[in-house]
């Protein structure tokens, strides 16, 4: 038992090719089959047959059974199963059948044989790819001429089927045949019936047509006598109305020409106080954009302050760093003096700095608070002059109404000038919301300055501190200096050789200095012999002992002095010298 599947049956152009002979494309019939043999073993078997619809006795055929494709594969290096090797055969002939249209196809179907005469020995079948550079065969099939037999068991086939398809036609054309004479004879009934109908309905139309005509002829008549009476009556009313109208139009052009003067000289009023108005929004605009200006350059000022203002509270953060370090030295002053009398220099130039950065501070605040009171002048007559404005809007408005009401008394004929008038108040209200914008802008102008002023008040208390925490370190400065003398001092008398010295701090360093509130008493070094007592009123000429050796301190005089002025004035400078004793 065996199953015939049939994959493809198509005409296609065909190149033969064969010895002695020249090319020649012919078309030709391929078709493919699948045979499924089920008896005596299951098998699937690939029929390929081309043949001629012209010629009977051209037939090749190719069987293809699974292991055949084996070595098919091997030798042609394909890459398909056995499953999927027919639809991609069927592919390849697909691409070949729309190659045919053009000049140069690109796929090729060849049949070349190796004898002078095809049809007697074996012949190939290649589907080839062509390109300018070079021919490429995707596959090739050697196909077997049939033998007699085979070609007459194919024909016997063919005419079975031609046999078969000619019954099936015959039927076909009879079934065709009845149902068309069944339908003709529907379509002659319904004719017959129709032209019927027709004759009856034309008999129908011309009986109503001269009943229409003679009833038409009779309402002209008729109608023609009523129009010729109308148009009598017509005539008369009309001179009658005519007349009329002449007096009437009279009458009503000399009082619109009166209207029309009275309404161009209050046009020419309203022109004018328009251009007015126009003027002064001008000036106050040209003012506005003025003081637009001057607010972004105090912006800008401000901002300059700010960054002068974080640059002073960075000094300060570092002198404060100074004087934390200033504490711990003072704990062990008696083994770091050296150390200590650098700090004081430093700290002194840094005073120099602060208090030069206060001068230009306080003469930018100045020049602030000058830059404001011309702000506030500005806006005050920014404000009287915008009052003005809507004084003159005010009455501008009340004529317009006056005005409205007298328009409204006009006919037709100024229906123009309401709508100029119209336009016109569309313009004043456009103005009116200018100056609304204006006096919007000018609020937020205020706020501006407000917070401007705020912002000037934080910096003069900024500045205000930065006083008092100068104030403070110069006098815990002097404060320091006075210590150090006192210990210098106390050194020199022979009686306090080996006690310890008390230090009384003030108020401030109380809060400052803790380990001094507490008057705790550190020991003087053995390295620091005892000196003799020095006056008050010491020479500036450095003393010099001979007894035993060890550093000496050369005071000065002016040092009291800069401390005394330093206390009574908190803006002078703290001057003071430390010098380092010669060796005896």
């Amino acid at each position: 038992m065996s199953q015939v599947q049939e994959l493809l049956t198509r005409n296609l152009k065909v190149l033969l090719r064969s010895r002695d002979t020249e090319e020649r494309t012919l078309i030709l019939r391929i078709c493919i089959e699948l045979h499924l043999v089920t008896s005596p073993v299951h098998k699937k078997e690939l029929v390929v047959r081309v043949t001629d619809d012209t010629d009977p006795l051209f037939l090749y055929h190719l069987v293809i059974s699974e292991d055949d494709f084996q070595s098919l594969k091997t030798q042609q290096g394909l890459l398909v199963d056995f499953s999927a090797f027919p639809q991609k055969f069927i592919d390849l002939i697909h691409h070949c059948a729309e190659e045919e249209i053009k000049a140069a196809p690109r796929f090729l179907l060849q049949l070349s044989s190796s004898a002078s005469v095809i049809g007697g020995s074996a012949a190939q079948l290649d589907v080839v790819e062509t390109n300018p550079f070079k021919h490429l065969t995707h596959l090739s099939l050697r196909l077997l001429p049939a033998s007699d037999l085979e070609i007459k068991s194919f024909l016997s086939s063919t005419l079975r089927c031609i046999k078969d398809e000619k019954k099936l036609l015959q039927e076909t054309l009879k079934k065709t045949e009845e149902d068309l004479r069944r339908q003709l004879g529907c379509v002659q009934q319904s004719l017959s019936e129709k032209s019927r109908e027709l004759e009856t309905l034309r008999s129908e139309w011309s009986h109503q047509l001269t009943a229409a005509n003679s009833q038409h002829s009779a309402e002209l008549t008729s109608e023609r006598e009523k129009a010729q009476q109308t148009q009598t009556q017509l005539l008369h009313q009309y001179e009658q109305q005519m007349k009329n109208s002449e007096t009437s139009h009279q009458q009503s052009t000399q009082h619109m020409q009166s209207r029309l003067t009275e309404l161009e000289h209050t046009n020419k009023e309203m022109l004018e106080r328009r251009y007015k108005a126009e003027a002064t929004i001008r000036e106050l605009r040209t003012k506005y954009q003025g003081l637009e200006e001057e607010a972004q350059r105090a912006q800008q000022e401000v901002i300059s302050l700010r960054r002068e203002n974080s640059a002073l509270d960075a000094e300060c953060h570092e002198k404060e760093k100074d004087v934390n370090r200033l504490q711990m030295r003072l704990a062990v002053q008696e083994q770091e003096l050296k150390d200590k009398e650098q700090l004081v220099l430093r700290s002194n130039e840094a005073l120099k700095a602060t208090q030069a950065q206060k001068e230009l501070l306080e003469v930018s605040a100045e020049k602030k608070q000058e830059l404001i009171g011309k702000l506030e002048a500005t806006i005050k007559s920014l404000s009287a002059e915008l009052l003005k404005a809507n004084e003159i809007i005010k009455k501008l408005q009340l004529d317009v109404k006056s005005l409205m009401g007298k328009v409204k008394l006009k006919n037709a004929v100024t229906v123009q000038q309401e709508k100029l008038l119209s336009a016109k108040e569309r313009k004043i209200e456009e103005e009116q919301r200018l100056l609304q914008d204006a006096r919007h802008q000018l609020q937020l102008k205020d706020k501006e300055v407000g917070e401007l002023q705020d912002q000037l008040q934080q910096t003069e208390r900024k500045l205000e501190e930065t006083k008092e925490l100068l104030q403070t370190n110069e006098n815990v400065i002097s404060w320091l200096n006075k210590q150090l003398n006192d210990n210098e001092s106390g050194k020199l008398i022979p009686s306090s050789a080996h006690t310890r010295t008390s230090a009384l701090p003030s108020p401030l360093t109380e809060k400052r200095f803790p380990f001094l509130a507490s008057q705790m008493n550190y020991p003087l070094l053995s390295s620091y012999p005892a000196k003799p007592f020095i006056p008050s009123t010491f020479p500036q000429q450095p003393l010099q002992e001979e007894t035993c050796p060890g550093p000496r301190v050369q005071y000065n005089n002016m040092l009291l002095q800069t401390n005394c002025q330093s206390s009574a004035a908190p803006q002078g400078n703290a001057s003071s010298k430390v010098g380092a004793n010669k060796e005896k």
